[in-house]
């Protein structure tokens, strides 16, 4: 179920896999995704069985609808019975709020400063990573009092650059704006390496903490991967603070 999770000074990071949950085929087991055809029922099943494998309340869970934009909102308590915002980045100051973000391929990236008491959670896929979601969610942390030298980064399973095949075009105009997403797949064809972006950009931010999931999606079986399912389920990444 958790397939990934680590502790640094109070600030809690977890990655699902796709495994110990109650949806049924082609979404099987642990889908946490609520917009991808899957039974309401069952995903929310699993959001709490997810959140007490972590001891976490799952109604203090904040979730995004993301849309691979770069928009970041700051929030301090549950949704609740709001509705869920539209972007990819979500930032909290409140201790015991836990933050997930959503992916099946994207790089899932948290984010804590255990000092200052803030995290965040963002949503990186080839077009956030280019439109800068990350940096975007590291100047609203700093808002917060938070800074980057004591800034912990993880980056969670996603599709590696010998995976992510894309048309030459797309590459150089993502390589132009971020050289280090330059790939080449393991079949000699045009790629990009979205997480090598990510942590090129943390890195010139000065976020110096990092650790990046050696699992590649599309080339395991215990994770979602749209890439090489297309209809599948999504895995969550957990960021919070004691």
């Amino acid at each position: 179920m958790i397939g990934q999770r680590d502790t640094v000074s109070g600030a809690h990071f977890a990655f699902t896999d796709r495994w110990g949950g109650v949806s049924a085929v082609p979404y099987e087991e642990l889908n946490l995704g609520a917009a991808v055809g899957d039974d309401s029922d069952a995903v929310r099943t699993n959001r709490e069985l997810a959140a007490k494998s972590l001891g976490l309340d799952a109604g203090r869970v904040v979730w995004m609808n993301q849309v691979h934009g770069n928009d970041v909102v700051v929030v301090d308590r549950p949704r609740g019975e709001h509705p869920v915002p539209k972007v990819d980045a979500v930032v909290t100051a409140e201790r015991g709020l836990a933050l997930a973000v959503l992916t099946a391929d994207c790089t899932p990236v948290l984010l804590a400063d255990p000092v200052a008491g803030v995290v965040a959670a963002a949503h990186a896929g080839r077009p956030g990573m280019v439109a800068g979601v990350v940096p975007a969610a590291l100047r609203a942390m700093m808002e917060l009092g938070a800074e980057p030298s004591r800034i912990v980064a993880r980056t969670g399973p996603a599709v590696c650059g010998r995976c992510y095949e894309v048309p030459e075009e797309m590459r150089a105009e993502v390589s132009a704006v971020e050289p280090a997403a330059y790939a080449e797949t393991s079949w000699g064809t045009p790629a990009v390496d979205v997480t090598a972006g990510v942590h090129a950009q943390l890195d010139r931010l000065g976020v110096c903490d990092r650790e990046q999931s050696p699992v590649c999606t599309r080339e395991s079986g215990d994770h979602f991967s749209y890439r090489r399912d297309r209809t599948t389920g999504r895995l969550a990444g957990y960021v919070w603070l004691d």
